[in-house]
């Protein structure tokens, strides 16, 4: 068994500093060349490479292999030459030796790129990557950076920032001090870190996708959208103008309840025609109505109470709204009876949850209802395209156009009883005759 220990050098090294040309053949030739190159450039790994060369073609010795030791070189005018060169050598002591596998002996990541050309040669069974080891943490560095800067994706997301921060410090610096130019700076990166922590960017595109796909479609649920946001702004304008209008607003229970209780209802109203939009969006469509989406609309309002009881209960314990009067007439004068913030409260969770019940009921109605259709149109129809044997109560037999009677073989082998032509346990029965007719 033959192989081939080879030394790949694709920046020709060899033809640099020794001034030979390659392939160099035998282990005199390789141990000559770890001298020549030694003296000519000390520093070089190719000295490592030569002689992890020759410490492989030994071991190989020693087991009893024949080992044939060999360097390769490339070409300097460019890659492509370099690359070629190295598979003409390769041809070259292929064709001379006969080699059944090789070893490659490499000592940098530009080397590597030749293990292919090898590897469509003969087979490799090793690869041995020589690193020194004082320049091992160096050299990975290296080619860790090399490959993060060949990384498009990796170079917009990091590199544009940082020589973004760099570019804009040493302004705002200048501007505004020190501190607050790195505390803006700070509070960029942060929110950019977010962004792309959230995947902001996708939701973005995913949710201007939507928007066009609508637009070209023409649903009806784009308008009820734009009035759901109008109606959401004028919801935040409201709970901001309630706050505005406390005289204490130290704390944040109580201003946020203010908040809550003045802008819920317009929430509510604005989640409540985004919904409409989406259902007349299933009604005009051929699909059957969700359920989901019949529920939508219940549960927007049932949310919406629950909130704004809980909301007005907060507020009526602080005396921020009065109670709720009800006056009540009889036959003794009129009295105020006045209803306290957890009668208050108990009303509205007893109706969020009536509203939501109903909405369960009706969706599950209307939905259940569209289901029933869908399976009895396929029932309808399956016996016309599966050609399995008819549906119990239905006839096997039938007249075609030409009033030529068929019968349906199939129901005689199943069972023992009445055939399809009416003729008592004979399945061979001839059909009568419209002669007399």
């Amino acid at each position: 068994m033959t192989t081939l220990v080879v030394c790949l050098d694709r920046t020709d090294d060899v033809g640099r500093k020794a001034g030979l040309r390659s392939p160099i053949v035998g282990w005199e030739a390789v141990r000559a060349l770890v001298t020549d190159i030694g003296l000519a450039d000390p520093e070089d790994s190719g000295v490592n490479s030569l002689l992890e060369t020759l410490r492989v073609a030994q071991n190989l010795r020693d087991e009893n292999e024949e080992a044939v030791v060999a360097v390769v070189s490339g070409d300097r005018e460019s890659m492509v030459s370099a690359d070629r060169a190295v598979a003409r050598q390769l041809d070259e002591l292929i064709a001379e030796y006969e080699p059944e596998s090789a070893v490659v002996v490499i000592d940098s990541a530009e080397d590597e790129r030749l293990v292919p050309v090898v590897e469509s040669r003969v087979q490799v069974d090793s690869v041995d990557r020589v690193v020194v080891r004082q320049a091992r943490d160096i050299e990975s560095t290296y080619y860790l950076l090399k490959q993060f800067l060949a990384d498009e994706e990796l170079r917009q997301t990091v590199l544009v920032p940082i020589g973004l921060t760099l570019l804009v410090f040493p302004m705002l610096a200048t501007v505004v001090g020190p501190a607050e130019g790195a505390a803006a700076i700070t509070s960029v990166i942060g929110l950019f870190l977010l962004y792309k922590g959230f995947s902001i960017d996708e939701i973005i595109t995913g949710a201007a996708h939507q928007v066009r796909e609508s637009l070209y479609s023409g649903q009806v649920s784009v308008v009820t959208y734009v009035a759901a946001a109008g109606l959401t702004l004028v919801g935040l304008f409201a709970g901001g103008l309630g706050v505005s209008n406390l005289e204490d607003q130290s704390g944040i229970v109580i201003p946020t309840m203010q908040f809550t209780y003045d802008s819920i209802p317009w929430l509510a109203v604005a989640a409540l025609t985004a919904s409409a939009g989406r259902v007349l969006d299933e009604l005009i469509g051929e699909e059957p109505i969700r359920r989901s989406y019949l529920n939508l609309p219940f549960v927007v309002l049932s949310v919406g109470l629950v909130i704004r009881g809980f909301s007005a209960y907060f507020l009526e314990q602080q005396g921020l709204i009065d109670p709720v009067e009800i006056a009540s007439h009889g036959t003794l004068p009129v009295e105020t009876v006045f209803v306290t913030a957890s009668e208050r409260l108990a009303v509205y969770v007893v109706a969020a949850i009536a509203v939501s019940l109903v909405g369960a009921r009706l969706a599950a109605s209307l939905s259940g209802r569209d289901e029933t259709e869908l399976d009895d149109g396929a029932s309808a129809t399956s016996g016309l395209t599966d050609g399995g044997p008819p549906p119990t109560g239905s006839t096997g037999a039938g007249n075609d156009e030409t009033g030529v009677e068929i019968v349906d073989d199939r129901t005689n082998s199943r069972s023992g009883s009445t055939a399809a032509t009416g003729v008592d346990g004979d399945s061979s029965a001839e059909p009568e005759s419209d002669e007399g007719e």
